[in-house]
């Protein structure tokens, strides 16, 4: 089988290589899935670059979901059988044409848009949690966040329209304002010194109960500034690299929490109850359509080293996937 390997930290177009290795029979509780599509994230590249939380362990196989088909399967597994379509959740290394995994994590994928669901696992994941486990919303309540033309804040304004939860949705480039209107934005604004007088404006000095940030530095604080008593802001990254400003007396006299969330450690973490139920949600928001990542550009294997440089470039549409071709 064919896989992407890095055995050096460093740019993910430099140190990535496509590499032949022996393809072995599943063991017990074990299938063998041929890859269809695995997305390439923010975090991969930041992981290859050693910008990311956790360090890899060296020689690795970048990659966190994706979507295969059963092609063979192992003693003992009785869920799975081959020809079937499964979600590769809870699988690491992903990035390559054929994988052999433990069967307990994957789950049968329904039919739907293959590709769609190949991205199911994280950025559409992760926009669900944000809006589900750290603010009790309810419809008519108003949230805001920072990069919200990624693949998770389009996600969420999504999620949230579909719940009656309304958005404010602060972006860096005046081409992104319609795109998310037309995703079901409540109001779209550009970041910037003046935008705590801008959101109180557009909202008509809405009491906003949750903050999304995956920014950091400045944007944080801004954000903080738009927020009423006693609500959240919930930090799940650092576009920036920053780290963010924060207005104590602001979070003090307004009684504000300040969150993280990653969700690695949340499929660490939670039971395999836990993380069903969340998928049996949205399984089937993402398969019926309801909700979708836009698709920028697909790349085969053998040409990774122009996926990854696609995938780190400004101005993207949409998510890049490899869709490895089998013979």
């Amino acid at each position: 089988m064919q896989i992407v390997e890095f055995n050096q930290i460093g740019n993910p177009a430099d140190v990535l290589n496509l590499k032949t290795v022996d393809d072995g029979a599943p063991g017990s509780g074990e299938v063998k899935v041929k890859v269809l599509a695995a997305p390439i994230h923010p975090a991969n590249l930041l992981q290859i670059a050693g910008q990311y939380a956790a360090d890899p362990i060296l020689p690795a196989v970048p990659g966190m979901e994706g979507i295969g088909e059963v092609v063979e399967v192992g003693p003992g597994v009785r869920h799975l059988k081959a020809g079937q379509n499964v979600l590769l959740t809870g699988v690491s290394g992903t990035w390559r044409d054929s994988i052999t995994t433990s069967a307990a994590t994957l789950i049968p994928a329904p039919p739907g848009d293959i590709e769609q669901l190949s991205m199911l696992a994280v950025n559409p994941m992760t926009a669900f949690l944000l809006l589900r486990d750290f603010v009790d919303l309810k419809e008519g309540d108003w949230i805001i966040q920072s990069a919200a033309n990624s693949a998770v804040g389009e996600m969420v304004v999504q999620l949230a329209a579909k719940r009656g939860i309304k958005t404010i949705n602060v972006v860096r480039r005046e081409a992104l304002l319609q795109n998310l209107k037309s995703l079901g934005g409540t109001v779209v604004l550009l970041d910037g010194p003046d935008l705590v007088e801008r959101v109180k404006a557009a909202t008509g000095g809405a009491d906003i109960k949750l903050a999304l940030d995956c920014v950091a530095g400045e944007t944080f604080e801004r954000l903080i500034e738009t927020l009423g008593y006693g609500s959240t802001i919930v930090s799940y990254g650092s576009l920036t690299n920053q780290p963010p400003t924060l207005n104590v007396r602001t979070m003090v006299a307004n009684n504000m929490q300040a969150r993280g969330f990653w969700l690695a450690k949340w499929y660490e973490l939670e039971s395999q109850e836990t993380k069903q139920a969340a998928f049996a949600e949205l399984i089937p928001m993402v398969a019926s359509g309801q909700i979708k990542t836009k698709i920028d550009s697909r790349f085969p294997l053998t040409e990774i080293k122009e996926a990854v440089a696609r995938a780190s470039e400004g101005g993207r549409d949409g998510k890049v996937l490899l869709t490895p071709i089998h013979n």
